[in-house]
């Protein structure tokens, strides 16, 4: 026993060793919910433990109320109506910017329409404690400080109206015709990390929350069946699907039911309910089951059915590229305006293949490392983007380059003139259309350029690194390059740099070519502000090949070959002072027939038809 014990302490300390080393705060949820589907209302009571485990005195908290962004004149209502005049050149006309499913329609919500919060008592360990109310936040003043390394309990009734379907969460959507979606629908404690609080108001998208555990009773009418985050407790009790193959469902008497869920180790705890709810469920392994709830009214029945088989096929795929999935289950829900992701569950208005793979990859950079998407939207959705084209690849067996989409979409955006940098918070873009792209698309460029920098084998043991170390801790995009560097043995602060922090652009073309003392020689140019190292390959007259490497000066390093380019030319690095560089080969210029800056595509350069030349002798 003496023997196993101090294995498993050094075990422990060696994982503590290799782990990063900060702090986070924790919390434990229990919560009462009193739901009325015939006012759309309920009561709700919460007990919060909360851990201050930073070295800081907090001399006060602050708490999400989402809903009442939805009233007229919110923040939420007035940004909306303001990109709404805000005209985007959309192909060939122009249109306005803002998200189509918000649009001016919260300023015209009818008293029972609109959605609130709002918090009738709380108290801080049994002591009453005063507020202040900021629309979407509420400011928490103490009575006493908590201090550094203590635990506090925070005890709140609150009243809630559940809004019209207007965005993420809310009732009785004509496009799903699910009653409820119940999302962002608690008072939540904001963030505080090694940066302070994070009371980031509610205006248009992302979220940051602290792990912990959710213990969540909800009371409804009985006809209701619901789909959440968390492990039903109860399932003798509830039945709908959720019960043992052949277990009695034993439902106590009277008008409602109650539903006991816990949910360990997660950021956010989210749910829907529908009287038309089907239930499909599969456990697809010892540890873990797949559901799929879906209005039994929706005509894509076949689609619905066909999301657990496709799931079950891509799993290992992805638990293999990007690291273990860590819960016991995950729901996908009829519900919401689109897709929108939460811990063990997404609400979806469809069946989609984008949609159901994307939120589920969402559960990896969204759920499991839970960065801060207010202040790196791309390292969320961006990641997961990635994460979707090579999972749908892999779906649907395609050989074709799956990042292609991305890439179109990127240029679009650094052709507009309306690209700001991705070190913009997600709710300060000045369009919609820019954070969008940017966030998606050129966060999901982000990695597989990252391929191309250091190998394509380099950046999957990265991410798989990455998810090692930072999974429940909340990593930034320094901790990101940290990794990356060291796994590779490349810098690439630089990268960071330029692709995030700033907009220039990559732009590298073929300058000319000619023949001296029995080489050739070839000129490549830089055009862009952006330095990149430069794939070459040359083709002659017999189909061989040829390929030259020229690694950028920033990298202090040079990639390994990828496939096929074993016996490459490796160069002197470019420095990014010098617009011009050139490469030669001893095969004469007439037995060229092709010359190509990265074949591959990889390269995010912005004007590639410079970047190849065909010789036709």
């Amino acid at each position: 026993m003496k023997c196993t014990f101090l294995y498993l302490s050094l075990l422990f300390s060696f994982n503590l060793i290799a782990q990063p080393d900060r702090w986070q705060q924790r919390v434990k949820y229990t919560m009462d919910i009193d739901m009325n589907v015939q006012t759309n209302q309920y009561k709700g009571k919460q007990k919060l433990q909360y851990w201050n485990n930073s070295p800081d005195t907090l001399n006060r908290v602050f708490f999400h109320l989402y809903w009442n962004a939805f009233q007229p004149g919110s923040m939420m209502d007035e940004r909306s109506r303001r990109q709404g005049t805000v005209q985007i050149q959309r192909g060939e006309r122009k249109a306005a910017d803002w998200d189509a499913r918000v649009r001016d329609r919260i300023v015209n919500l009818k008293p029972e329409e609109t959605g609130y919060q709002k918090i009738t008592s709380i108290k801080m360990n049994g002591r009453e404690q005063k507020t202040v109310l900021h629309e979407t936040i509420l400011e928490v003043i103490l009575d006493r400080p908590i201090l550094p390394k203590s635990t506090v309990s925070f005890d709140t009734d609150w009243d809630a109206q559940v809004p019209l379907q207007i965005r993420r969460s809310g009732r009785d959507n004509p496009g799903t015709n699910v009653r409820y979606t119940m999302t962002q629908w608690y008072p939540k404690i904001c963030e505080y990390d090694l940066e302070g609080w994070h009371p980031t108001p509610y205006i248009a998208r992302e979220f940051y929350g602290v792990w912990g555990d959710y213990d969540v009773t909800i009371s409804i009418d009985k006809s209701y069946i619901i789909g959440g985050s968390g492990y039903l407790q109860n399932a003798s009790q509830v039945g709908y699907g959720y019960e043992e193959k052949g277990a009695k469902v034993q439902r106590p008497a009277g008008a409602k039911l109650v539903w006991k869920f816990s949910a360990p180790n997660v950021h956010d705890f989210a749910w829907a309910a529908d009287p038309e709810f089907v239930h499909l469920s599969k456990k697809i392994r010892p540890d873990l089951t797949l559901h799929v709830l879906y209005d039994k009214g929706d005509k894509r029945v076949t689609d619905w059915e066909q999301i657990i088989p496709k799931m079950e096929k891509i799993i290992p795929f992805v638990e293999k590229k990007f690291g273990a999935y860590a819960y016991r289950q995950y729901s996908w829900i009829h519900g919401g305006d689109g897709g929108m992701e939460y811990p063990m569950a997404t609400m979806v208005s469809g069946p989609g293949d984008g949609v159901t793979i994307h939120e589920f990859l969402h559960s990896w950079y969204q759920g499991m490392l839970g960065t801060n998407e207010s202040l790196y939207p791309w390292m969320d959705e961006g990641f997961t983007t990635f994460a979707e084209n090579e999972a749908t690849a892999f779906l649907k067996e395609s050989k074709e380059f799956p990042h292609q989409g991305d890439y179109n979409g990127y240029f679009a955006l650094a052709k507009s003139g309306l690209e700001e940098p991705m070190t913009t918070h997600a709710d300060h873009y000045n369009t919609n259309f820019a954070y969008s792209v940017a966030s998606y698309s050129k966060g999901a460029v982000f990695l597989t350029q990252l391929g191309y920098i250091v190998s394509d084998s380099l950046r999957d043991k990265i991410m798989l690194e990455y998810y090692r170390q930072w999974r429940f801790r909340h990593p930034n995009v320094n901790d990101f390059i940290s990794v990356a560097e060291k796994t590779s043995g490349i810098k690439l602060d630089w990268y960071k740099e330029y692709w995030v922090s700033s907009t220039k652009t990559i732009d590298y073309g073929i300058d000319s070519l000619w023949e001296a003392g029995g080489t050739t020689n070839i000129r490549l140019g830089k055009i862009g502000m952006m330095p990149m190292p430069i794939d070459v390959r040359l083709t002659f007259k017999d189909g061989s090949s040829e390929w030259h490497y020229v690694p950028a000066y920033e990298m202090f390093g040079i990639k390994p070959a990828d496939a096929g380019q074993e016996k490459r030319k490796v160069y002197k690095e470019w420095k990014w002072t010098s617009p011009t560089y050139e490469i030669a080969t001893a095969r004469k210029l007439t037995d060229i027939t092709s010359v190509e800056i990265d074949p591959s595509h990889r390269l995010a350069d912005v004007n590639p038809k410079n970047n190849r030349i065909e010789l036709k002798w």
